[in-house]
């Protein structure tokens, strides 16, 4: 059997029936993009070189679109996948070895967290509560709970608790080629509860008074796809002449101005769902330290007086 038949067979029937949709996806999606090139091996010519050999290859020149390298991100994901059906082929006894065991993965650098300034959030909240468009809400909702965008715009009113003042995370989206769909979160600590800041709520209560969809944000009550949100971003920053950031800088926002307010690394990680709060701290230890130093000059300024 070649790889590449192998390939499908375990995409259908034991990816497809036990994993999100959007992993299945994602992962159909890889196998045609980039294992190709050991697609037309036989299972059993698939040796710990020929793999490695392989892996330098989308390092060196993996991007289909500019024919340069793949981050090691990216590449660790495709060797996820290779190392995922090759343990199962193993496991049917289709290989004599599980040689997916073998690959040496590349090291991954860990991305510096970027936010905006105060300055630069105080420019986009002030050009948001001044717009015409309410689905840019949206955005200072994310600065205020940590949202991400799939979560923000998968958040329904009955997910919102307007006498407790309470968020409930349910459920994420994601666009593919036949629309937005809605899915389960991230993570089991994706589902998580959220505070609602007061001025928020009051976003909230606004945007419902306007609005019958049973979404909390869209664009004159139609849904909104990930990328067409994305976009909108994209042209605020520019328009505000603010350096171009992902949307999710505004959830390293929130999570940075918390730690400048004193909240604990606990509490903010389950606010932002991540599985621990090591995550937390590994993630934003820069902030915390930058804050720790913060604090320590103001209590040098009190002596000084």
């Amino acid at each position: 059997m070649l790889y590449k038949e192998w390939l499908a067979t375990w995409l259908e029937n034991y990816v497809k029936p036990t994993s999100k949709s959007r992993t299945y996806a994602r992962y159909t999606e890889l196998v045609r993009q980039h294992l190709g090139g050991v697609g037309d091996y036989a299972l059993g010519e698939l040796t710990p070189l020929v793999l490695q050999q392989f892996v330098m290859s989308l390092l060196q020149g993996g991007n289909l679109k500019t024919r340069q390298g793949l981050s090691a991100n990216s590449v660790n994901t495709i060797i996820s996948v290779m190392q995922s059906s090759l343990k199962t082929a193993y496991n049917l006894r289709l290989i004599a070895e599980n040689v997916g065991t073998k690959i040496q993965r590349p090291k991954i650098t860990e991305k510096q967290v970027v936010c905006f300034t105060v300055t630069e959030q105080k420019q986009i909240e002030q050009f948001v509560l001044t717009s015409k468009k309410k689905k840019l809400y949206g955005i200072i909702v994310c600065l205020y709970t940590g949202l991400r965008i799939g979560e923000l715009l998968a958040l329904k009113w009955n997910d919102i608790d307007f006498g407790k003042e309470l968020l409930h995370v349910n459920r994420t989206c994601y666009d593919t080629r036949h629309g937005r769909v809605d899915d389960t979160p991230k993570t089991k600590t994706s589902v998580r509860v959220i505070p609602i800041p007061k001025p928020i709520m009051a976003l909230f209560k606004e945007l419902k008074r306007a609005t019958n969809h049973a979404y909390v944000i869209t664009n004159h009550d139609q849904i909104i796809a990930v990328r067409s949100y994305q976009r909108s971003f994209e042209l605020l920053l520019k328009r505000l002449h603010i350096t171009h950031k992902g949307f999710h800088a505004l959830r390293h926002t929130f999570a940075t101005r918390a730690l400048e307010c004193g909240m604990d690394v606990k509490t903010l990680s389950e606010i932002l769902g991540h599985k621990n709060s090591q995550i937390t701290l590994n993630r934003y230890a820069h902030s915390l330290i930058e804050h720790k130093i913060d604090v320590m000059n103001k209590l040098g300024k009190l002596l000084q007086n």
